[in-house]
């Protein structure tokens, strides 16, 4: 059974990760990041079945995660490093100039972790639908992983692949959307609605499910029962409400800080808030 103060642990450290390699290169992007860091931290430190020691690109025998939204790769750089994939002192490396650590995250250099570039928004189920069928066809029992951010599903390319999906019953595949409402260039509803998402998926064939993405002990029963409903000839989708910005309270309810960095006064306004529990790198 899940530690639940063990992973809110955690995750207060990966918030102060996230905002202090935002700050020092004055660029990325913190919002959804924080808004996600308790999936991530539940998903890697919890539900995932992997072993960051026996990382390889095929992934064989092991769960795979991948993040379509790769915008959000300070969050997932954090936890890779805070689950042992690399040297958490890597993380001060982010978005410099010839670190493996970009603002989009890519196989690039062997970055353990990570299978796939994901700059461009809409192809990670595509990528995510691709693995999960290879594993049916090597009888591999092991389950596929992504994420996705909600205006992200404004891309047409996602639909398609939710087709494909629900065509060839591809039911080893694990999908969650980051329902936070916000985009970069403003609120969702007001860019392009998604009208009646819970729907949308539904009609598409898929399972539906919804949770509080950041109620860790929601979260994580959550993300347990989708492991359950595997192997029952439909994909699953987790429709998962966050607060962007989640854990520094001048960052939340807002699209202001999808790619905005926080200045000094505003790092350490952050860091007061927030709990440092596994040592800063």
């Amino acid at each position: 059974m899940a530690d639940i103060q063990k992973l809110n642990s955690i995750a207060s450290q990966i918030r102060r990760d996230i905002v202090r390699m935002v700050h020092a290169q004055s660029s990325g992007h913190p919002g959804g990041s924080l808004g996600c860091t308790d999936f991530f931290t539940a998903l890697y430190f919890d539900i995932l079945e992997h072993d960051p020691k026996k990382f390889t690109m095929d992934g064989k025998d092991q769960d795979l995660f991948f993040l379509s939204n790769g915008h959000l790769s300070p969050v997932w750089y954090s936890v890779l490093a805070r689950s042992s994939y690399f040297e958490v002192k890597e993380l001060s490396s982010f978005r410099k100039i010839n670190s493996r650590l970009q603002g989009h995250p890519t196989p690039k250099d062997g970055l353990p972790g990570v299978r796939i570039a994901s700059g461009s928004l809409g192809q990670g189920l595509s990528v995510a639908c691709g693995a999960a069928l290879t594993k049916k066809m090597n009888n591999d029992p092991k389950i596929v992983y992504t994420l996705h951010g909600d205006g992200e599903l404004q891309e047409g390319q996602i639909w398609e692949a939710a087709m494909f999906a629900a065509h060839h019953k591809i039911d080893n595949i694990i999908s969650t959307v980051d329902y936070n409402g916000q985009q970069i260039d403003g609120p969702v509803d007001v860019v392009m609605s998604l009208g009646n998402l819970k729907g949308k998926w539904e009609s598409f064939g898929w399972t539906v499910l919804e949770t509080n993405g950041n109620n860790m002990e929601e979260l994580v029963k959550t993300l347990n029962h989708a492991k359950t409903l595997t192997g029952k000839q439909k994909p699953i989708v987790i429709l998962m409400k966050t607060e962007m910005g989640m854990g520094v309270d001048f960052m939340m309810g807002t699209h202001k800080w999808h790619g905005s960095a926080p200045n000094d006064e505003q790092l350490e306004k952050a860091l007061g808030q927030l709990n440092e529990t596994l040592g800063d790198f």
